[in-house]
């Protein structure tokens, strides 16, 4: 954004605009913050998000000390030109509860309901793993490389992944009648892997996926 788009904005009297900070993969609004010029140059120059407290009077680096650092992706401003729309891979939880986002409470029958499908609590690190490991999956896909085997396979398209998944399938249930034990954990590590390549060939985040699984973690004692 250049100096002259920057002018453009709306800032308000007191020289502040309205961030509203949104996930990118999942479109979940994580938390509205404010920005004056400065913060905005920050953010444009250092790809993370930078804010303007309020409270303190001072610049704030969201993510400076807890490490929850928010990544910029694109930058909207809407129809007036006095509110910002920024899309960011959030790292761990925007809200300073710990929550992914701010946004976890529902009003139902008058009362403030935590929402029950929505990320609760920051990611736990076997969560974690999985999303670094996506990331990579994504950044293979995204800029090839000719040395990496997830770029191969994504430039051979979707049969070639979806017969990775196929073999890696067929190798857990051999192994499970085997029953060494590492070699089950090593094909289940592999068809999780190749699994993750299905759902970056998708655009399927792993949030996703871990809101699909809380939906029937009440369920998971239940007959069919």
């Amino acid at each position: 954004m250049k100096k002259e788009s920057i002018s453009a904005i709306k800032f308000n009297a007191e020289g502040l605009i309205p961030a509203v900070v949104q996930d990118v993969r999942s479109g979940q609004v994580l938390m509205v913050a404010y920005m004056n010029e400065e913060s905005l140059k920050q953010t444009l120059e250092s790809g993370t998000t930078v804010f303007w407290s309020r409270s303190r009077k001072s610049l704030w680096k969201k993510g400076e000390t807890s490490g929850h650092i928010q990544a910029v992706r694109e930058i909207f401003v809407d129809c007036d030109e006095d509110t910002l729309l920024i899309k960011v891979d959030q790292k761990e939880g925007a809200c300073h509860t710990g929550r992914f986002s701010c946004f976890y409470r529902k009003l139902e029958h008058g009362q403030w309901i935590e929402g029950k499908n929505r990320p609760a609590v920051v990611k736990k690190e076997s969560e974690n793993v999985l999303e670094r490991v996506y990331q990579v999956i994504l950044q293979r896909k995204e800029t090839p490389d000719p040395g990496s085997y997830v770029s191969s396979l994504f430039s051979k398209g979707q049969d070639a992944v979806l017969k990775k998944v196929a073999e890696e399938s067929g190798e857990v249930i051999l192994s499970s009648k085997n029953g060494t034990r590492g070699e089950i954990v090593w094909e289940i590590a592999d068809l999780w892997f190749h699994t993750l390549v299905v759902m970056g060939f998708h655009g399927i985040a792993v949030s996703e996926l871990f809101d699909e699984l809380q939906k029937r973690e009440g369920k998971a004692g239940l007959k069919k």
